[in-house]
């Protein structure tokens, strides 16, 4: 199947929920990108080439085109690295098709391209994509404002697997009626939520919260753990993680300088 035909089958299954939202009046859900670049430590300096690459190059040309980067961050605590992972925005399926057909006729985007690839060595060592559509329960990501100022804070990346499709309904079911809700309460401070549509290990949902700092995070976690609101959502059986979650992956993220997301 090619790349058109898939885009075009998921676009299909999307624009129901999509168009029920419009006419609700609702915030349109988006989709979002998450582009995983891994590489290694060598004198090839990998990380300074790739990260000056989506700096100064792929950031600006997807602007011009239908998307936009909201977010590139470093591993900071996790497996595997190092690695990089951009975080790009596109309003409709559409916009994301338009996106790869603008980048591959953009004349400077294709020269920086070469640019990169044309260094000693590899700029990277293997990319992975995924493509979300966020929930219905947070359906803009939260961004960083440009006058917002503060500390550097802590970003956990989180992917929950699920044995079947069903099985992560009912994950997405208690994420939008409340368990979203639980983090904003205790200050967990969400920046997306996304069921992967199109990647590996599917199917999944990933998401990512912010924290003031790694010991801010692991205190937050131990309360949302002893939340009555949260004990109460999960008590059903249907509910319960052996049933819907197989697999939790997380990471913790530091944002680049330029990442619109701080």
């Amino acid at each position: 199947m090619t790349r058109r035909n898939l885009l075009g089958g998921v676009a299909a299954s999307a624009f129901a929920s999509a168009a029920g939202q419009a006419a609700e009046g609702q915030t349109a859900n988006v989709y979002l990108e998450l582009k995983y670049y891994q590489l290694h430590n060598s004198s090839e300096d990998q990380s300074a080439h790739l990260t000056g690459f989506l700096r100064d190059s792929y950031a600006p040309s997807v602007a011009k085109a239908d998307g936009k980067l909201i977010g590139a961050f470093g591993n900071h605590i996790g497996m595997e690295a190092p690695y990089v992972i951009a975080l790009t925005q596109y309003d409709t399926l559409g916009a994301f098709q338009t996106t790869l057909e603008k980048l591959k006729s953009d004349s400077d985007y294709q020269h920086a391209l070469s640019a990169l690839t044309s260094r000693q060595g590899y700029p990277y060592q293997r990319e992975e994509s995924s493509l979300l559509r966020t929930f219905d329960g947070f359906p803009q990501p939260l961004v960083s404002g440009a006058s917002e100022h503060h500390a550097p804070r802590a970003f956990e990346l989180r992917r929950y697997e699920s044995p079947t499709e069903v099985t992560l309904a009912r994950k997405l079911k208690m994420f939008n009626g409340g368990e979203i809700a639980i983090f904003q309460k205790l200050g967990m401070r969400p920046i997306f939520f996304g069921e992967t549509i199109v990647g590996p290990r599917m199917p999944n949902l990933v998401y990512m919260l912010s924290f003031d700092n790694v010991a801010t995070r692991e205190e937050l976690w131990r309360k949302f753990g002893s939340d009555p609101d949260w004990k109460k959502l999960s008590a059903p059986p249907e509910f319960h993680d052996s049933e819907i979650v197989s697999n939790i992956s997380n990471a913790i993220l530091q944002p680049l300088k330029f990442s619109p997301i701080q």
